[in-house]
């Protein structure tokens, strides 16, 4: 599936907003992006939302205001990932995207800390 204009102008926004964290930057992925930062994905988006990584740690930021989680449909079964939706302020405000960004890169870093531990045994 081909990347819009528009869907390629909003993830340039977003790793524009996003550079007080970082150097975060944009892949092509899945007709969306990936967003990262160090080699890790902390955030993803889909049809010009953007989802950011959730965990045990941060999930109840996202859960209390009511943001949805990412879904895709695969083999007719709803598939949910570990990414939420950000909210609006923090697409409007960088100090609010560095909050919710950098909330989202710690919760990939204690991902790839328990991947590598659970490698290592």
């Amino acid at each position: 599936m081909a990347i819009s204009k528009k869907d390629k102008e909003f993830a340039a926004y977003v790793v524009d907003l996003m550079q007080s964290i970082g150097p975060v930057n944009a892949k092509a992925m899945f007709g969306g992006h990936g967003i990262f930062l160090d080699g890790l994905m902390f955030g993803l988006i889909a049809d010009k939302i953007l989802y950011l990584k959730a965990d045990k740690n941060n999930l109840e930021e996202f859960t209390s205001r009511g943001l949805s989680p990412f879904t895709y449909n695969k083999k007719d079964k709803e598939m949910k990932l570990s990414y939420y939706q950000a909210p609006e302020e923090a697409l409007e405000n960088a100090d609010e995207m560095n909050l919710w960004g950098n909330s989202a890169y710690s919760a990939a870093l204690r991902a790839a800390k328990s991947k590598n531990k659970k490698n290592h045994k």
